[in-house]
């Protein structure tokens, strides 16, 4: 299989991880979860946001959860976000629509993981490509990137 930029920081960092592969034609969280034979409250984005002063913050809930933009807010400490036109996301993150991850952004950006996966031994997201995904433990990868938990779904 082929080792994404994601893959290669979770290896470094000796943090342990299941890749998975599927078909780049699919892009739906939901049908992705279906896939990997995962329950899809165990399946989660990546979400990158801007504030009214273009601060940038990520977000990483469970694929069939909307990201409650207020939540979101009071979780950083700012008045209000939006979510980032895709078309700025590869130049900001270095990630694509459908391969972001919340691991090897291009910049340290403050993180906030939604809380309901700190209930789980494991989690996926994605692995920096379309198509493949990491299976890891939510508490290894929050502190790897500096992630907080927050109640972040509408």
């Amino acid at each position: 299989m082929l080792k994404t930029n994601v893959m290669r920081v979770l290896d470094k960092e000796k943090i342990e991880y299941e890749p998975f592969s599927y078909s780049p034609e699919l892009t739906e969280g939901v049908k992705i979860a279906e896939v990997l034979g995962e329950d899809e409250k165990r399946v989660f984005k990546t979400l990158v946001t801007e504030s009214g002063n273009k601060e940038h913050f990520v977000f990483v809930i469970p694929v069939a959860e909307t990201l409650d933009l207020k939540a979101a807010a009071r979780a950083v400490g700012v008045k209000s976000v939006s979510m980032l036109k895709q078309k700025e996301l590869l130049p900001l993150t270095g990630y694509i629509h459908g391969g972001c991850s919340p691991v090897g952004m291009k910049k340290k950006f403050k993180t906030v993981i939604d809380e309901s996966a700190e209930k789980l031994e494991e989690f996926y997201v994605s692995a920096g490509k379309v198509g493949f995904q990491v299976r890891v433990s939510p508490e290894k990868l929050a502190k790897l990137i500096g992630a907080d938990f927050a109640e972040l779904t509408v």
